[in-house]
């Protein structure tokens, strides 16, 4: 059984009869057996009275016209065969003076008058006496919700009778219409417009206006009609949207035109050489830093686009506040670490389902920083960046890129350790991030000896060889240079068996890349 409920005092016209008498607890049972009484008083059209008999005892809602409607507790049910007492009809609203009471008529109940008609009977004597007193001077009262609901129980009973009394019951709901002062709340809006409101001269203007309407509605037809991608590759080319077209997870139909947008999205984030507006930081300890990111976003799992954006959070932060804050203001040696953690910390919110706690990123920085150090450095990342964290990442384009090229997973890692390496490098952060996810994988292709630049990465990628080989010769010289104990995290998390051990695979010498 569900928990039980404590009414609350004054109490509404539309709790129950026990809360209302009882004012105590009210469980699920004595809800539906007070569910029940209320279903047996509609059957008989004189239990339920618009007058409550508790009026002095519960709070009425005026701004639904004032009307309270309760039970009346001693009205039992008589005998079929005895004389009943129509129900009452009572209507108030805050513009009369007055309240007008239809006297009580009385009905035999026989075998030949049904409760419907006796119903349908009392409904239309009442609505026309309301009407004739509204006849000289008719106000314009606001249709009330229990009008309503006393006006769609007739209109219920109304559906029960025989097809030779609609004319009686179409009757009563234009008698409805006069009474509530509008038409009915769940008219449409082809039944609100009647015949003889309507003008021949309104009706010409109105279908003069539907013709200047333009209905063609080809340029705003669902994606899922559509056959033909609007970007139509080369001939020789595969189309790999068109492949995937009625896949919704590929997104195929707005994959090329995501893509392009990244890719002219990255002029808004320049990123120049900014360590030489700055005294006492080198690319050395920017190596050691983003080495030391990588160690972290391996220990807490994160995903790759998060370490990405991280580090691009850095550059982008120095490379901006180098120019906009005085001197005194940029950032020290000491304080890089911290600019690292905020960086992952935002990167994290940004593209972690479930990003680690602020109290993990102080953990990880050994009791370094306080909380409130980290905290200011996050807002003041996030001014000096405008709040924009949609930055084009090279990790995004090179998944696109090779999965347009159909390349191995172990080649896509390969890639993926090139691109990852080249962060250390503080030569490539200027570069473009479309550009350096393209060089990666042709770089990767060259070195598992499966081919050149061929007119399917053109395509996607919209770069030439010509345009992405300078990129690739940068980024084959940082991996031949020496390992360094100090900044060998990427090699070692890209020589495990799970990476395929891309970082053994044999480099390649300069020629092989521009033969």
């Amino acid at each position: 059984m569900a928990p039980t409920r404590l009414a609350s005092k004054p109490l509404g016209v539309n709790e129950n009869l026990n809360g209302m008498l009882g004012h105590g607890i009210t469980t699920r049972s004595k809800q539906l057996a007070s569910l029940k009484m209320h279903k047996d008083s509609l059957k008989v059209p004189n239990k339920r009275k618009a007058d409550s008999p508790l009026k002095d005892l519960t709070a009425k809602r005026a701004a639904f016209g004032d009307i309270t409607n309760a039970f009346n507790k001693s009205s039992a049910p008589q005998d079929k065969d005895k004389i009943m007492a129509v129900k009452k009809v009572t209507v108030e609203s805050k513009m009369l003076p007055t309240v007008k009471t239809i006297k009580p008529q009385t009905a035999t109940l026989n075998g030949k008058t049904s409760k419907a008609k006796q119903l349908q009977r009392v409904a239309t004597s009442a609505l026309e006496t309301v009407q004739k007193h509204f006849a000289k001077d008719p106000p314009k009262p606001v249709a009330t919700r229990a009008q309503n609901g006393i006006l769609k129980n007739i209109e219920k009973k109304d559906k029960q009778i025989s097809k030779e009394q609609n004319q009686s019951q179409n009757s009563v709901k234009s008698s409805k219409s006069d009474v509530s002062g509008e038409p009915s709340l769940y008219m449409s809006a082809l039944e609100n417009i009647r015949s003889s409101d309507t003008t021949k001269e309104e009706c010409k203007v109105i279908s003069e206006k539907l013709d200047k309407v333009n209905l063609d509605d080809t340029a705003n037809r669902s994606l899922d009609e559509e056959t033909e991608t609007p970007h139509k590759p080369p001939p020789g080319v595969a189309d790999f949207d068109t492949e995937n077209w009625n896949d919704p997870l590929q997104v195929s139909h707005y994959a090329m035109d995501i893509f392009n947008y990244l890719k002219g999205r990255e002029r808004l984030f320049p990123i120049d050489d900014y360590l030489k507006r700055m005294n006492g930081i080198t690319s050395w300890m920017r190596a050691l830093l983003v080495d030391w990111m990588v160690e972290v976003q391996e220990s807490f799992e994160l995903n790759h686009e998060t370490l990405y954006l991280a580090v691009k959070l850095v550059d982008l932060f120095l490379t901006r506040s180098t120019k906009t804050l005085p001197e005194k203001d940029h950032i020290s040696k000491e304080e890089l670490q911290l600019l690292g953690a905020s960086a992952l910390f935002i990167a994290s919110k940004f593209d972690e389902r479930i990003p680690p706690l602020v109290d993990d990123f102080l953990y990880i920085c050994d009791g370094a920083y306080t909380l409130s150090q980290l905290l200011k450095m996050e807002m003041k990342i996030l001014r000096v960046v405008d709040y924009d964290l949609g930055i084009p990442l090279s990790y995004r384009f090179l998944r696109r890129y090779a999965r347009c090229a159909r390349v191995s997973m172990p080649t896509l890692t390969l890639a993926r350790f090139v691109l990852e390496q080249g962060l250390l490098e503080y030569a490539l952060t200027p570069r473009s991030d479309s550009k350096l996810a393209a060089a990666a994988l042709y770089l990767a292709l060259r070195m598992k000896s499966l081919g050149s630049w061929t007119p399917t990465l053109q395509y996607y990628t919209g770069y030439t060889l010509e345009e992405i080989l300078p990129i690739a010769l940068e980024q084959n010289a940082a991996l031949h240079k020496k390992p360094k104990s100090a900044i060998s995290t990427v090699r070692n998390k890209y020589s495990h068996t799970i990476f395929f051990e891309v970082a053994k695979i044999p480099l390649v010498e300069d020629s092989v890349l521009t033969s």
